[in-house]
């Protein structure tokens, strides 16, 4: 395996992100969407998750295939982001076919930014807004860190944000992983700099540290953070041709990612969720072993997409938390 040329999920061909952000309110957007629809799943291991239109992604509905996806902070505010989205979309002429209509299919999934030190006290919902930008910016390179869903975004104990990074399998199948970062455990091990998912780093994508051997696996955390304050919503992307069965099994793996590279993870106050998306463009060689190898190349990769997004993240003022590189002067 070795990262894709971008280093991103839009290294799956046919993908493009676009972020939007207000960094007044200290909150914002991340939009997903394909050059045309593309199979998805989901598969949720938090304990307080909020979604959009997440029921029609189950393999026995009718819906076999989406438009877009939308993460966003906001908590339940932030839902909207994902109608704003879906009116763009329909305005191009994008949707599942009623009769004369389209109507797009755009599920979403939020985390809670509420309490990080922006200013909250808005007249009119901005979400929609956010996402009709988003969606507009949505191209093949964008930013990592202080930006879209994971602009109000904190952890434990250092400030959170944008992830993602790509792999591309020996079969020639392409992983890409796009998170945002929001967690009430810890990215890094103990005090000190080195993050949970070194094992899995290529290069210095996050600093190069490798693991630190002062922490004390039996040690028991303690929350930092308010109950309800947090989530981890994370979305896998590959190139294989999946059936929705298929998409949501690898959105399942990738949870194991989720779990080594943030302690404690799903706990009952995350909602934390993957979303699987498959533009279904190569076919899998070895329909037995190619998608144990998929499922491990997905959490490896998210692993890694949540680590860049706290080496990424930048100071703002009013942040109720430091960033990676201020706290540990990196």
């Amino acid at each position: 395996m070795r990262p894709g040329p971008l280093n991103l999920i839009t290294d799956v061909a046919g993908l493009r992100v676009g972020n939007a952000c207000d960094h007044h309110i200290k909150t914002g957007a991340t939009v997903l969407v394909g050059d045309a629809p593309f199979v998805a799943a989901v598969h949720v291991m938090g304990g307080a998750p909020g979604t959009r239109e997440t029921d029609l992604l189950a393999p026995d509905k009718l819906v076999q295939q989406v438009d877009a996806l939308v993460l966003s902070g906001g908590s339940a505010f932030g839902l909207d982001a994902a109608s704003g989205v879906a009116d763009d979309l329909r305005a191009m002429g994008r949707g599942f076919a009623v009769g004369d209509q389209r109507v797009p299919i755009v599920p979403g999934a939020i985390l809670f930014d509420l309490l990080n030190g922006g200013d909250k006290a808005w007249g009119n919902n901005p979400y929609k807004a956010l996402g009709r930008r988003a969606l507009a910016a949505a191209g093949q390179q964008f930013a990592l860190g202080t930006t879209g869903a994971g602009t109000g975004a904190v952890t434990a104990s250092i400030k959170g944000g944008l992830g993602s990074a790509s792999v591309i399998l020996d079969n020639g199948i392409t992983i890409g992983a796009l998170v945002a970062v929001n967690a009430l455990g810890r990215v890094t091990m103990g005090d000190g700099p080195e993050f949970w998912a070194a094992p899995f780093e290529y290069g210095a994508e996050f600093g190069g540290l490798g693991l630190s051997g002062t922490y004390d696996p039996m040690h028991e955390p303690t929350p930092e953070k308010h109950h309800g304050e947090n989530t981890t919503i994370a979305i896998i992307a590959t190139d294989a041709i999946l059936t929705q069965a298929q998409a949501t099994r690898l959105a399942t793996a990738a949870h194991d990612g989720m779990a080594r590279a943030i302690v404690p993870s799903h706990t009952p106050f995350d909602g934390d969720l993957v979303f699987a998306a498959a533009t279904c463009a190569k076919p899998l060689a070895d329909p037995v072993w190619d998608p144990l190898r998929l499922g491990h190349a997905a959490a490896t990769c998210l692993s890694r997409a949540i680590a860049r997004a706290i080496f990424e993240a930048t100071a703002a003022q009013g942040d109720p938390q430091p960033t990676w590189r201020d706290r540990f002067g990196r």
